[in-house]
């Protein structure tokens, strides 16, 4: 059985891709002065709407194992940008709060992610755009579905 053409699946573009898009948002936050990776943003971003969310949850939310989670939460709470805390009524539980900051960095990325993200699809058109997305979309559900 001859092994499969790596270049007709799609699996392997979407992940070249995502850890490709992952590089250059880091990359383009190092350039406006922000020491700033893509997973420390998502945090924030996350904790913009939620703050003072259990780490367990920030764990299930981020699809990241505790213990990676804890390393990429103690590195953020090395830069100042966010806090663990004691849940007052349950002393086992960390609640993570954003610092300010945190707040104004997460304040900072946004005029760059959106530059970034037109950057990015740049050169393709609207149509390419809404097919690449319900393409992903269904790749998804597959997933779903089988899980």
């Amino acid at each position: 059985m001859k092994a499969p053409d790596y270049q007709d699946i799609v699996l392997p573009w979407i992940g070249k891709t995502a850890k490709m898009m992952a590089i250059f948002i880091t990359d383009r936050f190092k350039q406006h002065g922000l020491d700033l990776t893509l997973e420390q943003m998502i945090i924030l971003k996350i904790l913009q709407d939620k703050d003072g969310c259990p780490q367990h949850d920030l764990a299930l939310v981020t699809e990241r194992h505790k213990a990676s989670l804890t390393r990429l939460l103690a590195t953020m709470e090395k830069k100042n940008l966010v806090a663990r805390i004691s849940d007052k009524s349950d002393k086992r539980v960390n609640r993570v709060y954003v610092t300010k900051i945190g707040q104004k960095y997460f304040q900072s990325t946004i005029p760059i992610m959106l530059e970034t993200m037109n950057e990015i699809q740049e050169g393709l058109n609207e149509e390419e755009i809404q097919i690449t997305i319900g393409a992903l979309q269904k790749i998804q559900n597959n997933i779903t579905i089988k899980t």
